[in-house]
C-alpha cells in the first residue's frame, strides 16, 4: 500500500532513464522487377537461430519484421538495429530477394495473400478489401512505462507532437511505380483502417478498456489486439508504443526517432508529475495535422497543435527539440539526436532521398536499389 510520502508513479519515473526498443518492418522485393516478393517464411527460415528469435511473422508474405532487445542507451540500440538489418538482408538474399526499408509497396504486390495463420485469415475476412491493400511497413518505438494508468496519460500527452515525428520519418513516396505526391503513402493508405490513427483522449485505464470494448462491439476493431493507434499502451510489454513512423531508411534514422520518442515520453511524464494536464485537442484538427505530415513531411508547413496555427516544418522540429531538451540531456542523448537532425536537414527525409534518386534519372528501380543499400549501411 502506498503511503502519503511515497512518490507517485510519475514522480518515480522522472528519477529513471527509461528503456527503449524498436520493431522494424521491412519489405522483401524482387531485385529485377522490384515487385513485392512473398518469401518471408523462407527468409525467416534462413536466419540463424538467434536472429530468428528477433524476427516476427507479419501480416503479409512480403514483409519481414525484426525486433531489438530492450536497450538502456542509444549506442546499444544502434548496434542491435544494424545487426538485425544485416542478418535480415542476408536471409533475404539467400531466397533471391532484397530487404528494403521502405514504408509502403512502391511498385506492386501481385500476391496479396496474408500469412497463413487463423488469426490473419480472420482479420482479412473481417476487413475485406482493406486488408488486401499492398503491404506497408512501420517503425514502432517502445519506451518502458510499467504503470498502465501512467501509460494512458502519456499517450494523451504525446498527441500534439506525433505529427512532427511522422513528418521526420516519411519514407514512402512511391506507389504503383509512380510518385503519389505524398511523402508517406503509408500514412495516407492506413487511414482506411478504422482502428488506426491518433489515439483518443482517455481519462484512465478503465476508460481505455471501456472505449476498446465499445469499438469491438461496433465492429470497428476485430478484437482488443486491433488497437493500432499511433500511440498505445503495448498489449505485450510494459511500454508505451509509438507506431506513427514509416520504417526508417537507415539504422541511424531509426535511432534518431527512438531518442526523440523516449525524450518525449519522459517530458510528458514530467508534466504529469508536475500536475500539468495534456491539452484536449479536437479530433478533426489532430487528423488534419497527421494528414499534412504524411503529405508534405518536412518540405512545407506543419500544424502547431498547441497554438492551432501552421508554421514551417523545421521551426516546429526546433520547438520539439526545445520541449524535450531537458530529457535528452538527462538521458545523455542530445549529441546523438542533434547529429541525426543535422543529417536529416542535410539529406532530407527518406521520401526526399528517394525522389532525389528518381530525379537523377535512376527511376523508381534505381531509387529502390539505392534504398536497399542504405537499409544496411552504418
Amino acid at each position: 500500500m502506498m503511503s502519503l510520502t511515497d512518490p507517485s508513479p510519475a514522480e518515480a519515473f522522472t528519477r529513471q532513464i527509461p528503456t527503449v526498443g524498436v520493431e522494424e518492418e521491412f519489405l522483401l522485393l524482387d531485385p529485377e522487377s522490384w515487385l513485392n516478393a512473398p518469401r518471408s517464411d523462407a527468409a525467416r527460415a534462413a536466419l540463424s537461430p538467434a536472429m530468428r528469435e528477433r524476427s516476427r511473422a507479419e501480416f503479409r508474405r512480403s514483409m519481414m519484421e525484426m525486433v531489438s532487445p530492450v536497450c538502456a542507451d542509444l549506442p546499444q540500440l544502434r548496434r542491435h538495429l544494424l545487426d538485425n538489418r544485416a542478418a535480415a538482408a542476408d536471409a533475404a538474399a539467400a531466397v533471391g530477394a532484397r530487404l528494403v526499408a521502405v514504408g509502403a509497396t512502391p511498385v506492386g504486390e501481385p500476391d496479396r495473400r496474408v500469412v497463413d495463420t487463423p488469426r490473419y485469415h480472420a482479420i482479412a475476412d473481417h476487413y475485406g478489401p482493406i486488408a488486401h491493400d499492398p503491404a506497408v511497413c512501420g517503425c514502432h518505438v517502445h519506451v518502458g512505462v510499467p504503470d498502465r494508468e501512467l501509460a494512458i496519460q502519456v499517450c494523451n500527452g504525446l498527441r500534439p507532437w506525433l505529427p512532427v515525428v511522422q513528418a521526420l520519418t516519411a519514407n514512402s513516396p512511391f506507389h504503383d511505380g509512380a510518385d503519389t505526391g505524398h511523402a508517406s503513402w503509408r500514412g495516407i493508405a492506413l487511414d482506411r483502417w478504422p482502428s488506426l490513427g491518433p489515439s483518443p483522449y482517455l481519462e484512465s485505464a478503465q476508460d481505455y478498456e471501456r472505449t476498446v470494448g465499445e469499438l469491438i462491439a461496433a465492429g470497428v476493431m476485430f478484437d482488443a489486439s486491433m488497437v493500432l493507434w499511433w500511440a498505445r499502451p503495448s498489449s505485450r510489454y510494459p511500454t508505451v508504443e509509438v507506431r506513427v513512423s514509416d520504417v526508417c531508411p537507415t539504422a541511424g534514422d531509426a535511432v534518431l526517432v527512438a531518442g526523440l520518442v523516449r525524450a518525449l515520453v519522459a517530458t510528458v511524464v514530467a508534466d504529469i508529475a508536475a500536475g500539468r494536464p495534456a491539452p484536449r485537442l479536437p479530433d478533426h484538427l489532430l487528423r488534419a495535422a497527421h494528414w499534412n505530415a504524411a503529405h508534405t513531411a518536412l518540405d512545407g508547413t506543419l500544424t502547431n497543435l498547441l497554438h492551432r496555427t501552421t508554421q514551417p516544418a523545421w521551426e516546429l522540429v526546433d520547438d520539439l527539440m526545445a520541449t524535450v531538451g531537458a530529457a535528452l540531456d538527462r538521458h545523455g542523448d542530445r549529441a546523438t539526436v542533434t547529429a541525426g537532425l543535422v543529417h536529416l536537414r542535410t539529406h532530407g527525409t527518406g521520401a526526399a532521398r528517394q525522389r532525389r534518386a528518381h530525379a537523377r534519372g535512376a527511376g523508381v528501380s534505381g531509387a529502390l536499389a539505392e534504398l536497399a543499400g542504405a537499409t544496411t549501411s552504418g
